[in-house]
């Protein structure tokens, strides 16, 4: 960087028409064809894969903590371990998909390719479960025993389906929401329902898993029970393509990576200019159209101001065809920053939500299994109470998108540890330690699955609006990933602190909070645990929420 005053002055030069790239979407149609393709037209083939595809999820993962225990036969904690890292990673892959569809691919082709990768971790693990010498040996049921190699293949199979979910889970949402016209008020609209309705459909799903396909593992078998959640995936594919004629595609815009790293290599090495007081003086192209493709142009912001600096004009940049967009960058490339970095907050505070949701399928099936489960002359499947789950958010959709949209955005509960004290009552009142079965209905689990329910709606929908809304134009799939992150940190943090807890609760002999005889355990004191960091987490989100700044399209009313 030069050290003479001239070079340290902001100076306006002329935009460049080389900056100028094709619009913001690509309907693959002539514009007079566009009523013929999107809006609520192509929303039936996008809800119809994220229904089949999440029923194939929802149906193979729901019992896999029971499957570990019962088939892989390992230990409670380790098994919850193995499935909160492996859940994890499902939410984890996502940021590679999403990088690769927002740079490269599109979502379309994104969606498309890693549906194949999907589909042979699902046949994968089928195999595992049916083929002999790669199922695992079983004495009679639920007693079996597993060797390293077919609990590898079982893990091979696993960790395939969560790079297949990469791929679908940050471009389905945003590749529904792409099919309706921001600049069209009554579709803007209608992509608000949108994600309410996405959501309804990804608990259909979640319904017929927790309720058909959880009872077919337990009373049929582990085959079955992985086989149908195969088959519908391959639905969900067929569902995908079925629709190709009638959605709208929006062009990759080019790493979105190095696009972010430019703005703060340019802003590092302006460090030492002064930012105009006037705004406009920063570098930004004079048509229309955004530098970046895929992307409308952003407005100013005054947070951050440090990053402005990226967008300084400098005497001693080019005024043509050369400038260095590693020296210089425009308002919109400046905006794209600050737009990742003021989401990061509210990021963050879904992390404890998912960590106590992430216990559905993990330490609320524990607890189950220590508890009646008969209904009469039936026995109801522990991994099925999921069911009220999706009741619940079934019921709340309706009423969140027609009545409480304007008003809630976050809800939060936690009534499990309560019930585990009665339930540890019951034992030590009857002497019940080394009873499988204590006679408390599992039914006393329905409330804090409907109160998860309730929070669901609340957390997860505004959140998959508000980060494909708050993320730039081009960056959609890659924020839609991010939000997804934080159920990927929340099973990494359930993980963590159930090592924690394990280590201290088993200090000098101890059994422990989480032992494999949870009769002789303290779970409610990590279901309090939870509670207790749920509370603090709501105080942080209510205080970044007051202070967040929306972004804004250049040309709209502030």
């Amino acid at each position: 960087m030069e050290d003479t005053e001239s070079s340290m002055q902001p100076l306006a030069i002329e935009d460049n028409d080389n900056f100028t790239k094709d619009g913001t979407v690509d309907y693959r149609n002539k514009p007079a064809d566009k009523k013929k393709t999107g809006n609520w037209k192509a929303c039936p083939f996008i809800l119809g894969n994220e229904c089949c595809e999440r029923l194939a999820y929802y149906g193979m993962s729901s019992n896999l903590f029971l499957y570990f225990t019962n088939q892989l036969n390992q230990h409670s904690v380790t098994a919850s371990k193995n499935l909160s890292n492996w859940s994890g990673t499902c939410y984890v892959m996502p940021l590679l998909g999403a990088f690769l569809a927002d740079a490269y691919l599109g979502r379309y082709w994104t969606i498309a390719s890693f549906s194949i990768i999907y589909i042979l971790g699902m046949t994968l693990l089928t195999l595992s479960a049916t083929v002999p010498g790669l199922r695992p040996t079983c004495y009679k049921k639920d007693v079996c025993t597993a060797t390293h190699t077919q609990t590898s293949v079982c893990f091979l199979a696993l960790y395939l389906i969560a790079l297949g979910t990469g791929g679908i889970k940050p471009c389905v949402s945003s590749y529904g929401a792409d099919q309706f016209d921001d600049t069209d008020e009554a579709e803007k609209k209608s992509k608000s329902s949108f994600f309410n309705w996405f959501y309804f459909s990804i608990n259909i799903g979640a319904l017929i898993a927790a309720s058909v396909l959880v009872w077919i593992q337990i009373h049929i078998g582990w085959g079955w029970g992985f086989g149908i959640p195969a088959v519908a995936m391959a639905i969900a594919v067929a569902f995908f393509f079925s629709g190709t004629r009638m959605y709208r595609y929006q062009k990759p815009g080019g790493s979105p990576l190095t696009r972010l790293c430019k703005v703060v290599v340019a802003a590092l090495r302006n460090y030492r200019v002064v930012v105009p007081e006037d705004k406009s003086l920063l570098y930004e192209t004079s048509n229309a159209k955004s530098v970046i493709v895929g992307s409308r142009k952003l407005d100013h912001t005054d947070e951050l101001r440090f990053f402005d600096k990226a967008a300084v004009v400098l005497q001693s940049d080019p005024k043509k065809d050369s400038i260095d967009s590693w020296r210089l960058c425009t308002v919109t490339q400046v905006e794209e920053l600050k737009s990742i970095i003021r989401l990061l907050p509210i990021w963050a505070t879904g992390i404890i939500f998912s960590t106590v949701y992430g216990q559905m399928g993990n330490l609320f099936l524990l607890q189950a299994e220590y508890m009646n489960s008969k209904l009469g002359s039936f026995d109801i499947p522990e991994a099925s109470l999921g069911i009220f789950d999706t009741i619940s958010v079934i019921f709340w959709v309706p009423v969140y998108d027609i009545i409480l949209i304007p008003i809630a955005r976050k809800f939060t509960g936690h009534k499990n540890a309560i019930l585990e004290v009665v339930r540890l009552r019951i034992v030590q009142r009857h002497d019940l330690y080394n009873t499988k079965q204590v006679p408390i209905s599992i039914f006393w689990q329905i409330p804090q699955y409907f109160i998860i329910g309730c929070a669901e709606v609340f957390t997860n929908i505004g959140q998959l609006e508000f980060f494909y809304e708050q993320a730039p134009d081009s960056m959609r799939s890659l924020c839609a990933a991010l939000s997804l992150t934080t159920a990927a940190l929340g099973s990494y943090v359930s993980s963590l602190l159930v090592t924690i807890v394990t280590d201290i609760s088993t200090r000098n002999g101890k059994t422990g909070w989480i032992p494999d005889n949870l009769n002789r355990g303290h779970l409610h004191y990590f279901f309090w645990l939870l509670a207790g960091m749920s509370v603090m987490n709501l105080g942080a989100f209510i205080v970044v929420a007051k202070r967040y700044t929306y972004k804004r399209a250049a040309g709209t009313l502030r």
